[in-house]
């Protein structure tokens, strides 16, 4: 009775060890790609309502200069620093649509000689400045399996900013440049997203179309005051508006119910 029931749970047990490893040696077999494309074709929906996304993009400048002509100034040495990072956050109210909202930090310093005819002088600035955009993003899949797709987003942007400028010539006379300026943007900006790796994704976006007003007030030396109003509506490629970012989607892969 004993081996009877032995011989019985091995023909139940052994169809079914057989089959997970012939999937084990299968999946072995199978290249990344191949594994990665049958993940996102299975209940792959990452701009599915309901679902979170979150973004990171950044850039990074370091310059040194030597005999640049800017005008009204020629740069004889000088070391320009720059960065800017921009945090992103939003949520799908419904399949393909989203809301969301951006925030922005950028700071650049420069420090070096310029020949402003007569004089040479020793410069040192620094500038900061902060940004919020309340947006709205949809998006439109490229791919079958939503991997890659393309977006619009429009979005109003309120900045503030500040910057102090230092200039010493004659070795005793020295000029304090400080600015202050508010910015108001509303623009469209599409962009493409791929899927690299499950939720991870790459961001390309450029912005094409835009109205901006600009506040600038300035003050030198305490004394000197001067305001600078300028109202821009643009609409063309800018290479240098383009941003590169990274973005993970919460909840890219649940089923629909």
């Amino acid at each position: 009775m004993k081996n009877s029931l032995i011989i019985i749970a091995m023909i139940f047990i052994l169809p079914y060890g057989l089959l997970a490893q012939e999937d084990a040696q299968e999946d072995s077999n199978r290249s990344p790609y191949e594994l990665m494309s049958t993940y996102y074709a299975n209940d792959f929906k990452p701009f599915q309502k309901k679902n979170f996304y979150t973004g990171l993009s950044f850039s990074l400048s370091d310059r040194n200069l030597s005999n640049v002509n800017q005008l009204i100034q020629n740069v004889v040495s000088g070391q320009d620093n720059a960065f800017n990072i921009i945090l992103k956050g939003g949520y799908y109210t419904g399949d393909y649509g989203m809301v969301g909202m951006n925030f922005e930090y950028r700071e650049e310093k420069f420090e070096g000689i310029l020949f402003r005819e007569p004089d040479t002088v020793q410069s040192k600035s620094v500038s900061r400045a902060y940004s919020f955009t309340p947006n709205i993003r949809s998006s439109v899949p490229l791919t079958a399996n939503e991997r890659l797709s393309f977006f619009t987003e429009i979005g109003l942007t309120l900045g503030v900013g500040n910057s102090l400028t230092r200039n010493t010539k004659n070795l005793d006379e020295v000029e304090k440049v400080f600015e202050d300026e508010f910015n108001l943007r509303v623009g469209i900006s599409p962009g493409i997203t791929f899927f690299a790796i499950e939720n991870f994704a790459f961001e390309v976006q450029l912005d094409v179309l835009g109205y901006e007003l600009n506040v600038k007030n300035r003050e030198i030396n305490g004394v000197e005051q001067s305001k600078d109003v300028r109202n821009n509506i643009d609409f063309n490629i800018d290479i240098l508006s383009l941003k590169l970012g990274l973005a993970y989607y919460f909840g890219a892969n649940k089923k629909r119910k």
